[in-house]
């Protein structure tokens, strides 16, 4: 078996060093002209601040460039990728094939994730993208354990897995609540700050809530739950699984140094002595759901079909 990396998505450059000292070996930032459902934004000043602090600590950086580009916005790549690159981020995490051919082009050495979300379900695809130059692909939420297990025996790149975190549900290009609200006559501007709103889709026969917000890549609607299967890590170790990611979005710092921290001990736990994570694995899970929200359940998602939404 090898360590995998915990990846971690921070909302802030202050929050780097503190989340590497809990135990993250990388994080994934960007801005949201190019990445999607991102936990802060980054710009280009803020990036070249995390390469720095994350490589002092030894910690790798990923930058999210996995947007749905339309024409407008692909004069926008080449320069950018050529910032990254000179920056020195480990890699960049695409989905468009325009960002795959750009980075061919203009930073040829540059690692590739490749992050669709909802269409990596199955080792032919990774492997398509791997040939294709990507060195990852991080499979989609919706698999479930055995899934995940079959694909990384299969797969010719690495395997990255989504641990824990809020998931997305839906996106729409289109700005669906500020549309709707123009048509009742109200006033809903986006401006980039609508995770600060707090909207929320209410289910009341289900009494779920879904918290929803819009940004310049459209509308989002994520999951009433979120994902944590700290207690149930053995297959994806034992699959040799790469990389284990803990998504910040909408979280703040202390919760995530919490959670990240918690996540460290239970892989190194594993890695030393399985015995003593089966021994350990209800407490830790036990205080991962003394710093969860009130307003957060938690749950396994899709990895033993416990999600349903």
């Amino acid at each position: 078996m090898k360590t995998p990396e915990l990846l971690v998505t921070p909302p802030a450059v202050e929050d780097i060093a503190s989340l590497i000292d809990a135990g993250a070996t990388a994080i994934m930032i960007g801005e949201e002209t190019f990445g999607l459902r991102l936990a802060g934004e980054f710009k280009r000043h803020d990036i070249e601040e995390a390469v720095r602090i994350a490589h002092n600590r030894g910690a790798k950086v990923y930058v999210a460039m996995n947007a749905l580009f339309h024409n407008e916005t692909l004069p926008l790549l080449p320069d950018y990728i050529k910032f990254l690159d000179k920056a020195g981020v480990d890699a960049i995490v695409f989905g468009d094939p325009a960002v795959l051919m750009n980075v061919r082009k203009y930073a040829p050495s540059m690692k590739l994730h490749w992050n669709t979300e909802t269409t990596a379900t199955n080792w032919y695809t990774a492997n398509y993208w791997g040939r294709k130059g990507a060195s990852r692909a991080v499979l989609a939420r919706e698999l479930n354990m055995d899934a995940m297990v079959e694909i990384k025996e299969a797969a010719e790149v690495e395997i990255e897995v989504q641990v824990h975190g809020m998931t997305c549900m839906f996106q729409s290009k289109r700005m669906l609540v500020g549309n709707y609200m123009s048509f009742q006559g109200k006033d809903l501007k986006v401006e980039g700050r609508s995770k600060d709103r707090s909207l929320i889709l209410h289910d009341p026969e289900r009494d779920a809530t879904y918290p929803i917000w819009e940004d310049k890549n459209g509308t989002h609607i994520m999951s009433p739950k979120d994902m944590c299967i700290i207690d149930e890590l053995e297959d994806l170790l034992e699959a040799n699984i790469d990389s284990l990611k803990i998504d910040g979005i909408l979280k703040n710092t202390s919760y995530l140094c919490s959670v990240t921290a918690l996540y460290r001990k239970a892989i190194d736990l594993y890695m030393n002595d399985p015995a003593s994570y089966d021994e350990a694995k209800d407490s830790l899970f036990n205080e991962i759901k003394a710093v969860q929200p009130s307003n957060r359940d938690l749950d396994t998602g899709f990895f033993f079909k416990e999600t349903v939404y």
